[in-house]
């Protein structure tokens, strides 16, 4: 039984310095396909190193609504210019988060905007982070990406009913460790609800511990328990959830060695 964890950021600095042992704990537990998620230009550029160096990580990069006030258009030129990169399969994290950045909401739709533009024009799917704004992200979704572009909306948060406009964008939803949360409604309705043929996993470590070890440092390995969680809920095996995402994620990411 094998597990691709679809969004984790082995660039951050809890992991970088001993990302040896990350990887070979994660495979020990059947994780053994990674997407390294960038965010800003560090971490993108510890994504591109890592998935250039282990054949079983690849690299989404981009950036953050969050670095919607530092990204300009040099950040940007370097941006196209890695995406020619083949270990390169999304552009991500990139979207809009209204949480903390409300005063920042038209910079974040412009940034989202052009990194829509450039996966467009590279035919490359989008690793999408929306947070409290799930209204503009689906109206900029809808008026700007080809609709044959793949993508996923990663650690989904939002309603059964939001999940399947996106999914008619030809996008995935992707859950997290919120899954496992006891008293966590919403997350469990999607997972019910939402065909496995259109979901994803990940762990997002290292954020988000799934529970027993909610409150701590996310770690990949725990991610099936997230697939145990969602095999619980839809009365299926861990097996199925674990074969079904790890197809749909080299599906969503256009990678071809499907193997499990």
């Amino acid at each position: 039984m094998q597990f691709f964890d679809t969004h984790v950021h082995l660039n951050d600095d809890l992991y970088f310095s001993e990302i040896d042992e990350v990887i070979k704990k994660a495979k020990a537990a059947g994780v053994t396909k990674f997407l390294c998620i960038g965010y800003e230009m560090e971490a993108n550029r510890r994504a591109l190193e890592l998935a250039d160096h282990y054949a079983e990580v690849y690299a989404a990069i981009g950036f953050h609504p969050s670095e919607a006030d530092s990204v300009h258009e040099t950040e940007l030129t370097w941006l196209k210019k890695q995406l020619s990169n083949p270990k390169v399969v999304a552009l991500g994290e990139i979207g809009l988060d209204y949480y903390r950045g409300k005063e920042t909401i038209a910079k974040q739709k412009e940034l989202f905007s052009r990194q829509i533009d450039l996966a467009n024009q590279y035919h490359l799917p989008l690793a999408i982070h929306m947070r409290e704004a799930t209204d503009d992200t689906y109206q900029l979704l809808k008026e700007k990406k080809d609709p044959s572009l793949p993508g996923v909306m990663h650690c989904y948060s939002g309603s059964v009913e939001s999940a399947r406009l996106f999914l008619s964008l030809n996008l995935k939803i992707s859950l997290a460790g919120p899954v496992t949360f006891k008293n966590a409604r919403i997350p469990k309705a999607v997972a019910s609800e939402i065909d496995l043929a259109d979901l994803l996993i990940e762990t997002d470590a290292p954020y988000l511990a799934p529970t027993p070890y909610r409150g701590k440092p996310n770690q990949p390995e725990y991610l099936p328990l997230i697939a145990a969680e969602i095999a619980s809920i839809k009365g299926v095996s861990v097996e199925e959830v674990a074969k079904t995402t790890w197809e749909n994620a080299h599906s969503v990411f256009q990678i071809h060695t499907i193997i499990y």
